[in-house]
């Protein structure tokens, strides 16, 4: 029964995508989910990992986080620079790394270099019934 595993993953890819709302990113930026699981031995949590691709001078509008989302943040590729709440403008260098705490307003979130892209992995724990992880600032 090959059918009902990719039946699953589609249903998984396609709830991952719901709970991003495209309008919480710009045009500078591509979301791509990657990974969603509950969390056997936390019950009501959820884990889920986004790739976030940049191209040159691509730019997230910015967004706050879900109430009971924890956010881990890793660079894959280039520097990303970011701002969350009322902490520090900071570049982030491939290889390393930075937290979120649960409703977070991201402020900044773009490629800190107009003539390369950059990437990274975003690292959602939440509620597991929590529908949207981002939600734009207007």
């Amino acid at each position: 029964m090959i059918a009902r595993p990719i039946i699953g993953a589609a249903v998984a890819a396609l709830a991952i995508a719901t709970a991003i709302p495209a309008r919480a990113h710009g045009p500078g930026d591509d979301v791509t989910p990657h990974f969603e699981q509950a969390i056997p031995n936390i019950p009501g949590k959820t884990l889920t990992a986004m790739i976030v691709d940049y191209p040159p001078g691509g730019v997230s509008a910015p967004h706050s986080h879900a109430d009971s989302s924890f956010i881990f943040v890793y660079v894959l590729s280039g520097d990303i620079e970011s701002k969350a709440n009322d902490g520090p403008t900071q570049v982030y260098r491939a290889g390393e790394s930075w937290h979120e705490p649960p409703a977070a307003n991201h402020l900044v979130n773009r490629n800190a270099s107009k003539t390369k892209p950059a990437k990274l992995l975003a690292v959602f724990v939440a509620d597991s019934d929590e529908k949207a992880l981002t939600t734009p600032i207007e």
